[in-house]
């Protein structure tokens, strides 16, 4: 019994299970969401089929996606719990939800991995922090993980103290970079470019930074100087960027969103 199951089918549990079908086939996975008509939608695109009861799913796999809020990991926990055996390797996509806290919730013995995917797993672009207890799984458990994360993105092990750091760093900073792509074709309509195009352009520019730093292994800084000429147009802009507080919001963001999942208020 090797197969995925998933509980939720939100914005993340659907990215992922599309995700999935890549790697592994619709035969490979099951799922269950509360809403019946979005159980049926699903399984119509994807052909993977559904189960009819959370406990259904649970008895049907080895490997449990809980893609759930974390204000409804109690009522979830309450209906899996007597279905939950210590073959499960149960996977928690809840960002404050600690694994001390799952065992707790779901019986010490259980098993449990944290992760922190991102949305862009739906394009197989996704990156994910994975973190769990060293002696608790066996090598071919983790390799079945991580080649489930990698059907839809690059995924890295660190310990579970990061993981808070994890969601600065790529759980929510999409959305960070939406809307950087959005005011800068916006600013750029200001001046006569049409907004597809301006759309397009911001994009590109975003993802082909992004495969530098990646590809080149240059440091971001060095590779923003290479952009500035002397006295040239881009390190005017870098100028009013900085005198805005472009970093500073950065760092403000991230220190909220750190909080948020540190229970600081």
């Amino acid at each position: 019994m090797n197969r995925i199951g998933f509980i939720g089918m939100g914005n993340m549990g659907s990215a992922m299970l599309k995700g999935a079908l890549k790697n592994f086939s619709p035969a490979d996975i099951t799922f269950y969401d509360p809403d019946v008509e979005r159980r049926n939608a699903i399984s119509s695109e994807t052909h993977v089929i559904a189960c009819d009861t959370a406990e259904d799913c649970v008895k049907d796999v080895k490997y449990l996606v809980l893609a759930i809020k974390p204000q409804v990991y109690d009522a979830v926990a309450k209906d899996i719990w007597n279905a939950v055996t210590e073959e499960h390797v149960l996977i928690s996509l809840a960002p404050t939800v600690s694994i001390a806290q799952l065992e707790e919730l779901y019986g010490l013995k259980t098993r449990v991995i944290r992760a922190m995917p991102n949305t862009p797993a739906l394009i197989g672009e996704g990156m994910t922090g994975l973190a769990a207890k060293d002696d608790t799984f066996t090598q071919e458990e983790l390799g079945t993980v991580v080649s489930f994360f990698e059907s839809f993105g690059k995924c890295k092990f660190v310990p579970e103290s990061l993981m808070s750091s994890i969601v600065c760093a790529s759980g929510s900073s999409p959305a960070y970079v939406y809307m950087f792509i959005e005011a800068l074709a916006d600013s750029c309509v200001k001046y006569g470019l049409p907004r597809q195009d301006a759309y397009e352009f911001a994009a590109q520019s975003v993802l082909g930074s992004a495969k530098m730093v990646l590809e080149t292994g240059e440091l971001p800084a060095k590779l923003k100087d290479n952009v500035c000429s002397p006295g040239g147009t881009t390190i005017r802009a870098v100028e009013a960027l900085e005198e805005n507080g472009f970093r500073n919001a950065i760092f403000k963001a991230t220190k909220a969103c750190y909080e948020k999942c540190e229970g600081i208020e």
